[in-house]
């Protein structure tokens, strides 16, 4: 089996968080970029797992079978605003990927909203060869803060409130925050479900 796998993103915090998690088993994780891949896959699925499944079959075709690829499409789903931004999460301001103005615009459209309910979700896909691909999805519980709080993380990190630590994601250290995340439980999932594969195999 190829040890090596390829995550179909170039969003350098994800990486790093997946990179982390899967530290401890034996697998060479590098990036797009790493892999020398330079592809936008658009994201036009209705659900986290439709993007997941699509960005990770467009580059597992194109590597031609020559490495894993782990796909992942996450965001938050707000309850008072109907699930948004959901799979609009990167571009919910207009500007792909501006954390800033994404989190500005959260935070106005919560303005005096009661119910402040939220959950981060995950969805991965990986293609291991092309008989076999696991699908697994993680979701984390909390609300949206008033404010911004914390330099940590990225994303909507600062305004994602977790009440059991008393803190919004963006105040958790990486060690906490790659234990209890939607990631984290996405990944720990793919990793039963892998070493199952691999006991299997």
């Amino acid at each position: 089996m190829n040890r090596k796998l390829v995550v179909a993103s170039n969003n350098k915090h994800k990486i790093s968080e997946i990179k982390d998690i899967l530290s401890k088993l034996n697998i060479e994780v590098i990036s797009l970029r790493e892999a020398n891949i330079d592809v936008d896959v658009e994201e036009d699925g209705i659900t986290f797992m439709e993007n997941a499944c699509k960005k990770a079959q467009v580059i597992f075709d194109m590597l031609k079978g020559g490495a894993m690829v782990l796909a992942d499409d996450s965001g938050i789903a707000v309850d008072a605003l109907d699930g948004a931004p959901g799979v609009f999460s990167a571009r919910f301001a207009g500007e792909h990927g501006n954390d800033k103005k994404n989190n500005e615009k959260l935070l106005k459209l919560m303005e005096g909203k009661q119910n402040r309910k939220a959950k981060f979700v995950c969805a991965m896909v990986l293609f291991i060869n092309k008989n076999t691909v696991i699908k697994v999805q993680g979701e984390v519980h909390g609300v949206v803060a008033e404010e911004l709080k914390g330099h940590e993380g990225f994303g909507y990190d600062p305004v994602f409130y977790i009440p059991q630590y008393g803190k919004t994601f963006g105040e958790l250290s990486s060690t906490i925050k790659n234990t209890i995340s939607h990631r984290a439980q996405a990944l720990s999932k793919l990793e039963d479900a892998f070493k199952e594969y691999l006991q299997e195999e």
